[in-house]
């Protein structure tokens, strides 16, 4: 078994299954990852210089505390503050320890974190986490499009941009497995949705968790199972 020294990041670009993946997961009696995005890689990894001088530290986490997408996860600044100081004073390991504060909360050992993505910050997440796993969703670029009109029928960019984001996701799946084999792991979306007892037994074996009936029956996360049996 691991332990919360080896977090799960789930990444790939929007409208892939992200969300979904999430919903089995955390059905898990062991694993804990936010209904939302926390998006503290993409918005404050590297934005307010080294974390080690006071003033800097003071100003990033001001800033995450006002984020909405980090407050859900309802942080204690005193003992974020008084943790960080018997450590390396760097971005991941700051995040790191709001992640795992809530996990505690949700008496769970292992924190997670889904992003759109995440994958961009593969290396430095390696390196700030050398047991850490990372888990790609992949979905049919067409499905996706149209599932993004859905949700955004007023969206920019439209098929060019959906189709490049989604380019840009896919080199970095192949580029990240060459480099991280054993800790990169690449999933179809359509492979989850209609194998999901096989596709979450493989990604229990790659996590080294259990696997449990309890994850694809999403029983960890009602209200997102109530949306999928209303069609939405």
């Amino acid at each position: 078994m691991t332990d919360d020294a080896s977090p799960i990041f789930i990444g790939g670009p929007d409208r892939c299954g992200k969300t979904t993946l999430r919903a089995c997961l955390v059905s898990h009696p062991r694993i804990s990852i936010p209904a939302v995005g926390s998006n503290m890689w993409s918005y404050f990894y590297g934005q307010y210089g080294d974390l080690g001088r006071e003033e800097n530290l003071e100003r990033c986490l001001a800033a995450l505390l006002r984020y909405k997408h980090v407050r859900c996860l309802d942080p204690d600044p005193v003992r974020i503050r008084r943790e960080f100081a018997g450590g390396p004073r760097t971005y991941g390991r700051l995040f790191a320890l709001i992640h795992r504060h809530h996990a505690e909360r949700e008496g769970k050992p292992r924190w997670g974190d889904q992003t759109g993505l995440i994958e961009r910050y593969a290396d430095v997440i390696f390196a700030e986490f050398p047991g850490a796993r990372m888990v790609h969703l992949l979905r049919d670029p067409r499905d996706r499009y149209h599932a993004s009109l859905e949700l955004w029928p007023d969206g920019k960019g439209r098929a060019g941009g959906a189709t490049a984001r989604w380019l840009y996701s896919a080199r970095l799946a192949r580029r990240n497995l060459r480099r991280y084999p054993g800790q990169y792991f690449v999933i179809r979306f359509e492979d989850l949705v209609r194998r999901p007892e096989e596709t979450l037994r493989a990604v229990c074996v790659f996590l080294d968790e259990t696997y449990t009936p309890a994850m694809p029956a999403m029983t960890g996360a009602p209200e997102y199972r109530e949306k999928r049996s209303h069609g939405r």
